[in-house]
């Protein structure tokens, strides 16, 4: 009898283990779709699109925004795919996550100013669209705080496309080495990327950083804030990140 009761309990532990492995294994499966397909996690870890993003910021980003290439896949599983399926153009103004062009691999991510066939420059820290200027509008100055912890007032400025979508540009230095361009004629299959923080980003300016990106390195398109901490520990020092949250910036939308 003892012995019949001993494979009862053994059955139902092995029965209860296969179960919580098949649901391990389904939530897994899940998640790989739903990366995949519909919407990935990125965090950011440079300052380069400040004020809009700022370092710590977490947001999600839409797989399906500018259709599948084989960078739509993880682990590098689509490095065979070279088509892009259900491919939508992006609209002047996104902020994109792209495949940097020069090793196909590291993730970027900057705002999406030039279409193919474009002509883009900056005079005097200016941006011109196909000869023309973009508007853009001092407004009250952004309080940034540098790497010695010092808070430093930076001129900000409210730049509006053509479309009338607006967002916020820094102008860091005044006058830098980027601040006044050759004209940049934006080839077929590219677009052209800016950061908003102008002086301090590598981006479609510098050819050898970064260049013109080909619409299939292109990953998706940032949708919204998800999470936002200031805190400086590590990863797993969750009462360090969880003091430094920024509730303000919480469930922020950033396609409008």
């Amino acid at each position: 009898m003892s012995d019949k009761i001993s494979l009862t309990r053994r059955k139902k532990k092995e029965g209860g283990l296969g179960e919580t492995l098949r649901t391990i294994v389904y939530a897994v499966a899940i998640a790989l779709v739903v990366r995949t397909v519909a919407f990935e996690p990125f965090n950011i870890p440079s300052e380069s699109m400040m004020p809009t993003l700022l370092v710590g910021d977490y947001l999600f980003v839409s797989k399906y925004a500018y259709g599948y290439s084989h960078h739509s896949l993880p682990f590098g599983v689509g490095q065979v795919w070279r088509v892009r399926v259900l491919e939508r153009v992006p609209e002047r103004g996104d902020i994109a996550v792209f495949k940097l062009p020069r090793d196909n691999a590291t993730d970027y991510i900057k705002r999406v100013i030039g279409l193919p066939g474009d002509r883009i420059q900056v005079k005097g820290g200016q941006l011109f669209i196909n000869d023309e200027p973009v508007k853009r509008e001092r407004i009250a100055d952004f309080l940034y705080q540098d790497r010695f912890g010092r808070s430093v007032l930076v001129p900000q400025y409210r730049e509006t496309l053509p479309s009338g979508r607006s967002y916020l540009t820094l102008d860091l230095e005044g006058s830098s080495e980027y601040d006044d361009t050759p004209v940049y004629t934006v080839q077929p299959g590219h677009y052209f990327a800016l950061g908003d923080n102008r002086d301090n980003s590598l981006d479609s300016r510098v050819k050898s950083g970064v260049g013109q990106i080909p619409a299939e390195n292109l990953v998706g398109r940032a949708e919204f804030l998800f999470f936002s901490t200031d805190a400086m520990g590590e990863w797993w020092e969750i009462w360090s990140w969880l003091g430094g949250v920024r509730f303000a910036r919480l469930f922020r939308g950033l396609s409008g």
